[in-house]
């Protein structure tokens, strides 16, 4: 009883925070259900008779088979560069001394102050144009690429755990600088590579800002939040909530799949990759 009155208030503190967070959710899935003037009233917390059309109407009015293939493409393509660009990044600046490695480190966490906004929207979409990919999703891709200060350090941070004498051992069995990244450390990051995966494919899936630039004059080229924003106006200019929040559940669910496949190394860690 005494262990159990010592932890009941945090028990009650995680249950109120826990709650706050779902309700959201559960607020826009049951929207999703509702028909319009009820949403618009909220009247109810439940639908009173449930709206499964509103689904099919989402899918079919926003061409959600197109922009649900755009966001796919962009979000695995930004996933595999940024895994690739801030792993080896991250092996080179931890195992190799070169000049100029403190001044990298430095305007790699200074870029993490910039946000991929307003203020370099401009500048980046003129390069894009230079090199002719303002009306590609590639530079929509590119871009985000580029933005990968956060899973460079996540990852360096992990290196820090796999020791160097694995190196020196594959060395002394045949290994080069690069095999000993690709056959060695790259299997010892998986942790690391999931968990930069999750927040990669995040970003990348809820990106607004640049396909919307990007796709201005190529609405074939739109993303899922695109659509949904433009789901919000149906016929007539009317709004159209129920079928937004329904797209928006939709929308949800490459992420829950891809938080599934990676939840599995989300908390391991390479302790015990020597073993003495």
């Amino acid at each position: 009883m005494r262990k159990f009155a010592l932890r009941l208030p945090v028990w009650t503190l995680l249950a109120i925070v826990s709650a706050a967070m779902l309700f959201p959710v559960a607020v826009a899935i049951l929207g999703s259900f509702k028909s319009n003037l009820e949403l618009t009233t909220g009247a109810t917390f439940f639908p009173e008779s449930w709206q499964f059309r509103n689904y099919l109407q989402a899918w079919t009015g926003a061409d959600f088979a197109s922009f649900t293939f755009n966001s796919i493409f962009v979000a695995v393509f930004v996933t595999i560069g940024t895994l690739l660009v801030a792993s080896m990044a991250a092996y080179a600046v931890d195992r190799v001394a070169f000049k100029g490695k403190k001044i990298f480190i430095f305007l790699q966490s200074f870029t993490l102050f910039i946000s991929i906004g307003a203020v370099v929207l401009r500048p980046q979409f003129d390069l894009m144009v230079g090199i002719g990919l303002q009306k590609s999703l590639w530079g929509v891709i590119i871009i985000l690429i580029s933005a990968h200060a956060t899973a460079f350090f996540m990852i360096i941070g992990f290196f820090r755990g796999i020791p160097k004498d694995l190196d020196e051992a594959a060395l002394i069995d045949g290994c080069n600088f690069y095999s000993i990244f690709w056959r060695i450390i790259l299997p010892l990051l998986r942790p690391a590579l999931a968990v930069v995966t999750l927040f990669t494919f995040r970003g990348a899936w809820n990106e607004y800002i640049l396909p919307l630039v990007f796709s201005l004059s190529r609405p074939d080229m739109q993303t899922l939040p695109v659509g949904l924003a433009n789901l919000r106006y149906g016929a007539g200019a009317a709004v159209e909530n129920q079928l937004m929040l329904a797209g928006a559940c939709i929308s949800l669910l490459p992420l829950l799949i891809v938080y599934l496949f990676a939840n599995r190394s989300f908390m391991q860690v390479t302790v015990g990759s020597v073993k003495g």
